[in-house]
């Protein structure tokens, strides 16, 4: 079954996360993911902030920037959310935004190598080995978690170039599609990352999570409209967001599943202006998906 979710955006303050988690809980959604942008919120902080104030409600990190942290970090800061909220987290890598990564002197010259590097090292280290590798990005001598988590962790991963996304088909158990794309392409996509995956013979593809925009009320297509223009976005562009009352955000929601998304994650756009009532139309939206 598909999964039904919503973002919090780091441009709203590290103080409202809890209530919007517990509201999200509340209006019945699947997943909530946080969003690490820099310099806004930290990824792992708020995944701790937003699994403490809930019960049931899985927790993305949609990504963790493995330029900024070394891998043994990491995965003790996994290993520690998943054995405190068993099951309720996915954790997200990619590359991070290279002007930000230069930013603060940690832009790789090769990202691909270092994302490689660090998955797999990363997955050895939350199955419990002792690690020792020599890479070109990761060196670890003889480290080994005293707490690895009591069962898999779902690690997704980001990326939008073709060897990225061969990568997340290769390796990853999920692949994270920022806002921005229209079912087309969203498709084109899937089917990337499943040749990937059946190249590399794994049983399955990964799970594909969209964050989709979104803006709910009778004035959100010209919300929508506004933050396309903010971005850029010429006015042809094949629409790639969800507007409406929350029937007509199910149906837009629907072409995206049809096109290969497992989770969507609806994206408030960002002058939403009561995001506890976003996460109540978005719960609706839940309700509609699965009774369909």
């Amino acid at each position: 079954m598909v999964s039904i979710g919503a973002v919090f955006r780091p441009q709203l303050p590290p103080e409202s996360l809890a209530p919007v988690a517990r509201a999200a809980e509340d209006a019945g959604l699947d997943q909530l993911w946080v969003w690490e942008d820099c310099f806004r919120e930290a990824g792992v902080a708020q995944a701790a902030i937003a699994l403490g104030a809930t019960t049931r409600l899985e927790v993305g990190i949609g990504v963790l920037p493995v330029p900024l942290r070394n891998v043994a970090l990491t995965a003790m800061e996994v290993a520690t959310l998943d054995r405190a909220f068993p099951g309720r987290l996915v954790a997200g890598i990619g590359h991070g935004i290279q002007s930000w990564m230069a930013q603060v002197g940690a832009r790789a010259d090769s990202p691909i190598t270092l994302l490689r590097e660090y998955t797999e090292t990363l997955r050895r280290l939350l199955a419990g080995e002792p690690v020792t590798v020599d890479g070109d990005y990761v060196r670890l001598d003889d480290v080994r978690l005293a707490w690895p988590p009591t069962q898999p962790v779902r690690l997704h991963l980001a990326g939008e170039g073709p060897r990225t996304l061969e990568l997340v088909g290769a390796l990853g158990d999920g692949l994270v599609v920022p806002g921005g794309y229209d079912p087309v392409r969203l498709r084109e996509v899937v089917q990337r990352v499943a040749d990937a995956a059946d190249r590399a013979g794994r049983p399955a593809p990964p799970e594909v999570t969209l964050f989709l925009p979104c803006a709910f009320g009778p004035d959100g297509e010209e919300r929508v409209a506004a933050e396309r223009a903010d971005f850029g976005i010429p006015p042809e562009a094949p629409p790639a967001e969800v507007w409406g009352d929350p029937a007509e955000v199910a149906e837009g929601v629907a072409t995206y599943t049809a096109a290969g998304a497992d989770a969507v994650a609806l994206l408030p756009v960002g002058d939403d202006p009561d995001v506890g009532e976003f996460m109540a139309r978005a719960g609706e939206v839940a309700g509609l998906v699965r009774a369909s």
